[in-house]
């Protein structure tokens, strides 16, 4: 049985709240007086500074702790919240990714430079060098609170046996209390048992803690809340003059204790306490009930799904065979096991798929710290929108998605929106918009990159494809054509190299990418208007639901959500179609593709053809088989790197006789059949 990695847990956690930092902090961005988002970046701060320092992360720890302070600085109302701040810590968050995946490495003076300009943005009076503690000295605290009310708590809380096994180091938690305010902390010793039964991984002290701070209860209970779900916790304010005079003697084993004071304390009476809750804290804190409802989910390494998936996929084929099997028998009950495992495998297989969905807001989100840093760069006003968030995608498509949408955003931004000056000029507001948006349409998700910028200037695209020798002089194209040339390797429009463009290597790349997950771009761009770039991607790289057809003596998969009909061409139908192609479906000509000499199967075509009609966005074509087989639960495998090239196909699978079938590529059969019907009108 494999154990989970303690640090390996808190990275995974870790980024999830610098995720949620940065979130906060972007929002801060557009509403620099909301107290509200204020907050949770404080909290994301503290928690990411506390869960660190237990784990061991003391870099980490000392350089988020600045970040934290100058927040509660504006928390506080000290100093105000601006953009040149969220700059900084945005900046800073940077660097705690990196202390958070190489926490030994050396960054240089790069933490010194942060903390630096997060003092410029508060005003001079925060960040200390990096390599300064984490905890502030308590007299500090003691001094800037003196003119504050104090409040006065009774602390006490001891931690399962196995919670420093478990990563949770109480001294960090001892830490965060001092950070609170002035403290006395006593260790209950009492519990160790004798040195032949002591385990060195297993903790037996308790802790008994006065504080007093300008804190109240909820930054106590924040101390502890990762480890909220297991520990004992009590906590009680203490009235009177108890902050001065406060010394745990209820302990019964008090010769076994051992005292560490954070400042003097006087031997005076013991004070009388005021309890408020002295109960597990299992039951007193909501932080509590939140962690339990988030226990529901389970994470699960992504490896290991990909490793459920090929198992599943395996079965699917296996059921096919034992279909195969079955059809071919007169056994009764070897067909009814078939249907029962060919339903359960249908199950399995739609279970399978849905755990592998997640919503492209996982995608889109990345993108507003783009934008945000792009718009400081260019000094261009950009708005972010974002559409169709809860579409969702397959993993292994939203992953590799990542890096052509980052091309497209920055060619929006850098080539599309103008600067504020000729947008204004232009009578368009200050401010340009860029979309992001998501849907889906049958077996595909529609992503969408839209600007209201320029639009595509036609003539620089011509003349540099021209002067790049990608077309000839004065060849004629259509207007898709030409639009598509700005995908050829090297191209660039630009007048000169910048950090954002003009060296011509973004747009091959996406269009690599997406080619390589069987979709397709289109594009639209009215000048003065702006331009949208939308990506057709299928919804998963899995498992599909096809069409098996027959041509000549091969068996062929289409994808089953790109099917609209099927129809039937008779012979006299088909010679009488020799040389134009075309088909009338419902007033409308519609181009069909003889397979068969696509192919060259060498073979005559049967009496009674079929025309399956397969369309991607508003085009539509007709591929002439023989036979129509039925549906099939397609495992899509790979092309070996010797097909690399054969753009017909997309895929191929394994039949149930153990036989390969190709998977058709719809995308690139619908553009030749459109390319056939355009050069028939020509013609014709």
């Amino acid at each position: 049985m494999s154990t989970l990695d303690p640090v390996a847990v808190f990275r995974t956690e870790a980024a999830e709240c610098l995720e949620a930092i940065e979130a906060g902090l972007l929002d801060l961005t557009h509403q620099l007086d909301n107290k509200d988002l204020v907050d949770a970046v404080f909290r994301g701060l503290h928690t990411l500074k506390g869960s660190g320092a237990m784990f061991g992360f003391e870099a980490l720890a000392a350089f988020t702790h600045h970040c934290e302070t100058a927040f509660d600085r504006v928390r506080k109302g000290e100093v105000a919240a601006t953009s040149e701040l969220v700059a900084a810590v945005l900046a800073a968050q940077d660097h705690m990714r990196a202390l958070v995946d190489q926490p030994d490495a050396d960054h240089g003076d790069i933490g010194h430079k942060l903390l630096t300009q997060l003092q410029a943005a508060v005003g001079g009076k925060e960040a200390a060098p990096a390599a300064a503690p984490a905890a502030v000295s308590v007299p500090a605290i003691a001094r800037d609170a003196a003119a504050k009310k104090k409040n006065s708590w009774r602390i006490r809380f001891s931690l399962p046996a196995n919670s420093m096994a478990n990563g949770t180091n109480p001294l960090g938690l001892l830490d965060e209390l001092r950070d609170l305010g002035e403290c006395t902390v006593r260790a209950n010793t009492s519990a160790i048992p004798p040195l032949d039964a002591l385990a060195p991984t297993e903790l037996h002290i308790s802790w008994d803690v006065t504080l007093t701070s300008e804190q109240d209860r909820s930054a106590i209970d924040d101390v502890f809340i990762f480890v909220l779900d297991d520990m004992e916790l009590s906590v009680e304010e203490i009235s009177g003059q108890a902050a001065a005079t406060a010394a745990p003697v209820e302990e019964k084993a008090a010769p076994a204790s051992v005292a560490v004071s954070a400042a003097a304390v006087s031997p005076t009476a013991v004070p009388e306490f005021r309890p408020v809750e002295a109960v597990p804290a299992k039951r007193e804190a909501p932080a509590a009930v939140s962690q339990a409802k988030a226990a529901e989910n389970v994470r699960v390494p992504a490896e290991r799904l990909d490793e459920l998936m090929d198992r599943v996929g395996e079965l699917v084929i296996a059921q096919s065979r034992l279909s195969q099997l079955a059809s071919a028998s007169t056994d009764i009950a070897l067909r009814s096991v078939s249907e029962e495992i060919e339903r359960l495998s249908g199950e399995l297989r739609d279970t399978m798929m849905v755990l592998r969905m997640v919503p492209v807001a996982t995608l889109f989100s990345r993108f507003r710290r783009l934008v945000h840093d792009l718009a400081r760069e260019t000094g261009k006003v950009i708005e972010l929108v974002t559409e169709g968030e809860s579409t969702e995608v397959d993993k292994t498509v939203i992953e590799r998605l990542a890096d052509p949408l980052v091309h497209l955003v920055r060619n929006s931004i850098d080539h599309g929106l103008e600067t504020p000056a000729d947008r204004l000029a232009s009578g368009k507001t200050e401010a340009g918009t860029v979309t992001l948006s998501a849907r889906q349409a049958g077996g595909e998700v529609i992503i969408s990159i839209k600007d209201d910028g320029r639009g595509i200037n036609r003539e620089r695209v011509r003349a540099k494809a021209e002067s790049s020798g990608l077309i000839q002089p004065g060849q004629p194209l259509s207007d898709s054509e030409l639009l598509q040339l700005i995908f050829a390797p090297g191209f660039s429009t630009a007048a000169a190299i910048t950090n954002l463009s003009g060296r011509g290597v973004g747009m091959d790349v996406v269009k690599k990418t997406v080619e390589a997950l069987r979709g397709a771009i289109d594009i639209v761009s009215v000048p003065g208007q702006g331009s949208e770039v939308s990506l057709r991607i299928p919804l998963t790289l899995a498992i599909i639901d096809g069409l098996l057809v027959r041509v000549g003596s091969g068996r062929y998969v289409i994808p089953l959500s790109a099917v609209e009909e099927c129809l039937e061409l008779s012979l006299e139908e088909d010679l009488r179609s020799r040389g134009r192609s075309f088909i009338s479906l419902r007033d409308s000509l519609v181009p069909f593709l003889r397979l068969r000499d696509l192919f060259r199967t060498g073979t005559k075509p049967d009496v009674h053809q079929k025309v399956v009609v397969i369309s991607t966005g508003t085009e539509r074509v007709g591929l002439v088989v023989d036979q129509i087989i039925g549906d099939h639960q397609t495992v899509i495998k790979s092309m070996s790197k010797l097909h690399n090239n054969v753009a017909t196909f997309s895929g191929a699978t394994i039949l149930g006789d153990g036989s390969v079938a190709l998977i058709l590529d719809v995308g690139h059969l619908v553009a030749a059949g459109q390319q056939q019907e355009a050069q028939l009108r020509v013609a014709g």
